[in-house]
């Protein structure tokens, strides 16, 4: 195929090749990470660990796995530790954001963005919810605006949201800020001490396992209410089994669920390749697919939906495909109508030509 992906330092490439290689061993041509991420060996492993020791009554230490996983996100994000709460899913960390604003409160978001993220503004039934292109999202922002909720990355599309644009008009006009970084997190640089609020699962590009999600608040904890507090969400939980929790963390782990504890003992390992690999790492390598891919497309007659520097790549109209080619051993997803390829850190120049092969049959 015409194009040639950009290659870093030959010694890095190598570095960043091999650790992959360890990890992953797809046994087809794997492009759908915007629906789920493989999971690596070493996390397959410890999860396999954690179940046996439960089996055998000699249960690993899960909770020093979700604290482990805390800290990973959190330098990842670029935030500190204590300000990150953990879950299992962006629709309750969501649904905690949505109970925190003032009935007729406006929240502005972007007109076909995921579901779990703004559908909990729509269920309070007395917030005014306005949806706008995504493209005008930041020149949206208005004096009565109390929080913008915007995905980094589109799942339908990938187009990517301009959150430098938004941040700055959500500043100028008091809005908080709540952003979903679940299609963008592990391959998208994430600074999300920018914004009031950041949530993301972790089973996509993070490459964990399903039962994982982050949250990400203020270190005034942006005036939510720990509606979920269990007696994990206690500054001591051991303390905290018994009757109203005396005092809950004084950090963001006042806000987390209950954790899905099997899930965590994998998810700190995924996180940690995710680290060991580089976010920048990354990003070139997987932008730099997906680039690849677009140019093979428009050589076939085909032009993708315009995201540039994205992952995720659109194809109108070729969602029809996607048994097809499941059937030829490539995996990709039907969206709308859209054939949606996703390019991660397992996939190969190999892999992007191989699908443009059966595309063009």
């Amino acid at each position: 195929m015409d194009g040639e992906v950009p290659e870093p330092h030959s010694g890095a490439m190598e570095s960043f090749e091999n650790l992959v290689r360890a990890e992953f061993a797809p046994k087809n041509t794997y492009l759908n990470t915007a629906s789920t991420g493989l999971l690596p060996a070493r996390t397959v492993v410890a999860m396999r660990d954690a179940v046996a020791g439960s089996a055998a009554g000699a249960p690993t230490d899960m909770f020093a796995d979700v604290e482990a996983a805390r800290a990973a996100f959190a330098r990842l994000a670029g935030v500190p530790a204590t300000r990150v709460a953990t879950g299992a899913s962006v629709a309750t960390f969501s649904g905690l954001v949505a109970a925190s604003l003032p009935p007729g409160a406006e929240v502005l978001t972007a007109e076909g963005d995921f579901s779990s993220l703004v559908n909990p503004f729509h269920v309070r039934g007395d917030l005014k919810v306005r949806a706008v292109p995504l493209e005008r999202i930041a020149e949206s922002v208005g004096p009565d605006t109390a929080l913008v909720a915007v995905s980094a990355a589109q799942s339908a599309d990938g187009r990517v949201a301009d959150l430098v644009a938004l941040r700055e008009a959500a500043r100028a006009h008091g809005a908080r800020t709540l952003v979903d970084a679940s299609q963008s997190a592990g391959w998208l640089p994430l600074a999300a001490g920018d914004f009031d609020f950041v949530a993301s699962v972790g089973f996509k590009w993070l490459l964990c396992p399903r039962g994982v999600a982050f949250l990400v608040v203020p270190e005034d904890f942006g005036g939510l209410t720990p509606l979920y507090a269990g007696w994990a969400a206690g500054e001591h939980p051991w303390d905290s089994c018994y009757g109203p929790v005396e005092e809950l963390a004084r950090s963001a782990r006042r806000f987390d669920e209950s954790p899905a504890l099997f899930s965590y003992a994998g998810a700190r390992h995924s996180l940690a390749l995710v680290e060991e690999l580089g976010v920048e790492a990354v990003h070139a390598h997987d932008t730099a697919l997906a680039d690849r891919f677009r140019d093979g497309l428009r050589a076939l007659g085909h032009e993708p939906v315009p995201a540039p520097g994205s992952a995720i790549v659109s194809v109108p109209g070729l969602g029809h495909r996607q048994g097809e080619l499941s059937r030829a051993g490539v995996e990709v997803s039907d969206r709308a109508g859209n054939l949606r390829a996703a390019f991660h850190l397992y996939t190969t120049a190999a892999d992007v030509g191989r699908l443009l092969d059966v595309l063009s049959d």
